[in-house]
């Protein structure tokens, strides 16, 4: 997303109606696939035909919609501002990838297999853990300019930091994974995730790159942001929608047999979002870091790229694993609690130099 696009969204309001009640639409979703799923059975038998090694094609199709439009907003050559306030830049990069997904392993592990071992079984424990790994190694991308613009954040500064984060995600999502699906006995092959990585991360990073230079180049940068993105905007929540009402239409049986599985799967992810949140946002404090770098650098970690997670656990683990169950609970509640940690970073503003 470039700055003008930034901008832009500010002058609007900064969050859409879809994005203020994400956690309604995502409630909505699933009402709509577990009946969907219960009453109509054929539609989601049907659907689980079209695979091309063992990945779904329908879902495939989906979840690149989802992805593709935040991929085409990134500006990669925004990184070459790194070596401005470096400080913020380096907060961000430790929290997210060297100690983020190991707390969130940690956490999920205790309360999913240890403190709620007598509600769930080990084998929905071990797949709720998985998606709870997943979840922990995608942070955000696209939400976190929501965030930015409510904090009052420097908007090139956080798309820098947007940016780093993506390339990053290139080289170390699938060996991270790999690394804490092991230590859980958890037996993922590599090509599986090194397939997600190519399917999920690389394609759509690479087609978002071509179209951002290509359509540049042949219409100026203000119709890219102003014409074309804005076309592009609405595929991505539609897509999402229609992959969880189909997600949760092969979920239905899990849900309506444990239905307090959402509420125990949300508690270490609410754990681990104010952990992220207060420990980058501490940590940005001590160093002196100015708010409007540190409020979203610590957005950054403490929310996710849930439509990376949820695309992994499907095509890791099937549409009716527990893990794609527990990356969409990521997607429930991660807007309620942001919009918590949105405030308490407005409140603190003044603890931090200008």
């Amino acid at each position: 997303m470039s700055s003008n696009e930034l901008t832009a969204d500010a002058s609007s309001g900064g969050m859409g109606i879809f994005e203020r009640y994400l956690s309604v639409w995502v409630a909505l979703a699933i009402v709509t696939g577990v009946a969907l799923g219960q009453l109509a059975p054929a539609v989601p038998e049907t659907l689980s035909r079209f695979e091309y090694a063992q990945v779904s094609i329908p879902i495939a199709l989906l979840i690149w919609a989802m992805i593709f439009p935040m991929m085409a907003q990134i500006d990669f050559s925004a990184v070459v501002g790194v070596r401005r306030e470096p400080k913020g830049l380096a907060i961000t990069t430790t929290v997210n990838w060297l100690i983020k997904p190991f707390t969130m392993f940690a956490i999920a592990w205790f309360f999913l297999t240890v403190v709620f071992e007598p509600l769930i079984s080990p084998q929905l424990a071990s797949e709720y853990l998985a998606g709870a790994i997943l979840l922990g190694a995608a942070p955000c991308t696209a939400m976190v300019f929501v965030w930015s613009y409510l904090t009052k954040g420097d908007a090139a500064y956080t798309l820098v930091q947007v940016s780093l984060n993506d390339l990053i995600m290139l080289f170390a999502f699938a060996p991270i994974v790999v690394f804490l699906l092991g230590i859980s006995d958890i037996q993922v092959p590599w090509d599986t995730v090194l397939l997600s990585v190519v399917l999920y991360i690389v394609i759509p990073l690479a087609a978002g790159y071509l179209t951002r230079r290509i359509l540049i180049a042949r219409h100026g940068q203000r119709w890219y942001d102003e014409v074309f993105m804005k076309r592009l905007g609405p595929v991505t929540p539609a897509a999402l929608i229609v992959t969880l009402v189909l997600l949760f239409a092969f979920q239905g049986e899990v849900i309506l047999n444990n239905p307090l599985h959402i509420a125990l799967i949300a508690v270490p992810l609410i754990v681990q979002t104010f952990l992220i949140f207060f420990l980058a946002y501490g940590w940005a404090r001590l160093w002196k870091v100015r708010h409007c770098i540190a409020a979203p650098g610590a957005m950054i970690g403490a929310s996710n790229f849930f439509e990376l997670a949820v695309a992994a656990a499907i095509a890791l683990f099937g549409l009716q694993s527990g893990a794609a169950l527990a990356t969409v609970v990521g997607v429930l509640v991660e807007v309620p609690l942001m919009l918590v940690l949105v405030r308490i970073a407005n409140k603190t503003r003044d603890r931090f130099p200008d």
